[in-house]
C-alpha cells in the first residue's frame, strides 16, 4: 500500500471512530436495517415459492381452469414448472403449432449449438499504472467499482417455450415471457477470447496523467441452449388461447437450473444468514451507539460543570477586583482593556502584565488569543498576587 493510500485509510479510520464510534454504530445500524429488509423479502418469497403448486406442463390448463372456477376474481396464479427449452414454432397449422427442428433458433459463433438467448459481453481491461506523476483518485479505488474494467453487454433472444422432455413434440408447452424481467438467465459460456488493444497516440496522455489506458479486450459469449432442462417460477396465465408464464418481480429468480426443492433450500439458507446477520449487526450497533451516547453524555456533563466552575471563578474574581478597585489605582497599573481595575494577570509566553484577571480570561478564551500589547499568540495566563 502506498503512503497516500495509507494516509487516506487512516483518515477514514479516524472519521469512523469519531464521537466514540458513533459513525461506525450508525453504519452498522444501516447494514442491519438492510439485512432485515432483505430478510423480510426473502422470507415472503420463500413462503410464496413453497406454497406454489408444482404442476406438469400438460396439466397447466386444468390448473388454470380450477383456479378461475374457485375464485370469482382474477387472481394471478404462481406456479412452478420444469421442462426443456425449445424455440417457439414459426408455422401455424390446423389451429396448432408445427414444430421445426431448425427453425427459430439462434446460432452462436464458434459453436454448433442452437440457442434461444445469446449474451455478448465485452470487457475492457485497464492497467494498474498510476502515471508518471503518481496521480490517482484514492477514494474511488477504495469504495467505487474498479474503473480499470469497463463492460458493455448485449442480449439477443428469440421467443421460446418449455416442453416436457420425454413427450415432446406430442406434449403440451408453455410460452416463456421475458418482457420486463430483470432476473438473470441460466446461461452457459461457449466463447471466451482475450485480445490485446492496439496502442494509440492518445495512450501517451493517459499514461502521463494516469487516467488509465486499455491493455486488452475480453470477449465472452453465453447462451441458453435448446434442449436445456430448466425450472420456471412465475405467474401463469392464458393469453390468446395459449398458456404463458411470466416473471414475478417479488421473487428472486425466474428461470433456474435447480429444481423447486433446491431453490427453496438455497433461499431458506439465505434467509437464515440474513436473519442472524441482522441480529448480530443490530446488537453490535446498539452496543456501540449506547457506549457513544453514554460517553458523550458524560463529556457534556463535565463540560457544563467546568463551565459553571469557570463562571463562578470569573464572578468571584470580578467581585474581588471591584473591591480592590475602590482603592485609588495609579494610571500606569490599570487594565489596558477595561481601564477600571488593577493589572493582575500575565500572559504566557510573552509575560506582559497588562490586564486584570477577568479581561485576561476573555483574551485566553478567544478563538485566536493575542497579547493586547505585543500581539503575540497567547497560550494561557497566570494570576499575579502582590504580597
Amino acid at each position: 500500500m502506498s503512503s497516500r493510500d495509507r494516509d487516506v485509510a487512516v483518515a477514514f479510520a479516524r472519521l469512523a471512530a469519531a464521537c466514540d464510534g458513533a459513525i461506525v454504530g450508525l453504519a452498522l445500524a444501516a447494514f442491519a436495517a438492510a439485512s432485515w429488509v432483505k430478510y423480510v423479502a426473502a422470507s415472503a418469497a420463500l413462503r410464496r415459492i413453497s406454497a406454489a403448486p408444482s404442476a406438469p406442463i400438460s396439466g397447466l390448463r386444468s390448473l388454470l381452469d380450477s383456479s378461475s372456477s374457485s375464485s370469482s376474481e382474477e387472481v394471478p396464479l404462481l406456479v412452478v414448472v420444469r421442462g426443456q427449452v425449445q424455440p417457439s414454432p414459426a408455422l401455424e397449422a390446423l389451429g396448432g403449432w408445427a414444430f421445426s427442428q431448425n427453425n427459430g433458433a439462434l446460432t452462436p459463433r464458434g459453436s454448433d449449438d442452437r440457442a434461444v438467448a445469446i449474451l455478448d459481453t465485452q470487457t475492457v481491461l485497464y492497467n494498474e499504472w498510476r502515471g508518471i506523476f503518481a496521480w490517482s483518485f484514492d477514494l474511488q479505488a477504495l469504495f467505487a467499482k474498479p474503473w480499470k474494467e469497463r463492460r458493455s453487454c448485449s442480449l439477443r433472444t428469440v421467443p421460446f417455450v418449455l416442453v416436457e422432455g420425454g413427450n415432446w413434440p406430442n406434449s403440451g408447452y408453455v410460452h416463456v415471457n421475458l418482457d420486463g424481467s430483470t432476473h438473470p438467465l441460466p446461461l452457459r459460456q461457449v466463447h471466451h477470447e482475450l485480445r490485446p488493444v492496439q496502442v494509440t497516440p492518445y495512450t501517451f496522455f493517459q499514461v502521463m496523467f494516469a487516467t488509465g489506458f486499455p491493455v486488452a479486450l475480453l470477449e465472452e459469449e453465453k447462451i441458453l441452449p435448446v434442449g436445456k432442462e430448466i425450472t420456471a417460477i412465475g405467474i401463469c396465465r392464458e393469453r390468446d388461447g395459449a398458456i404463458e408464464i411470466k416473471s414475478c418481480q417479488e421473487l428472486p429468480c425466474f428461470l433456474s437450473e435447480m429444481t423447486k426443492d433446491e431453490i427453496a433450500a438455497e433461499l431458506s439458507s439465505n434467509t437464515r444468514i440474513l436473519f442472524w446477520s441482522g441480529i448480530m449487526l443490530g446488537t453490535l450497533s446498539v452496543g456501540i451507539l449506547g457506549y457513544a451516547l453514554i460517553r458523550n453524555l458524560w463529556r457534556w456533563r463535565e463540560w457544563r460543570m467546568r463551565r459553571r466552575s469557570h463562571n463562578e471563578d470569573l464572578h468571584n474574581d470580578a467581585m474581588m477586583d471591584d473591591t480592590m478597585g475602590q482603592e485609588d489605582v495609579p494610571d500606569g497599573e490599570l487594565c489596558v482593556i477595561c481601564l477600571q481595575t488593577r493589572r493582575r494577570s500575565a500572559f504566557i509566553p510573552c509575560g506582559h502584565l497588562v490586564c486584570c484577571h477577568p479581561c485576561a480570561m476573555r483574551v485566553v478564551c478567544d478563538p485566536s488569543p493575542k497579547c493586547p500589547v505585543c500581539r503575540q499568540n497567547v497560550r494561557s495566563s497566570i494570576r499575579i498576587y502582590g504580597s
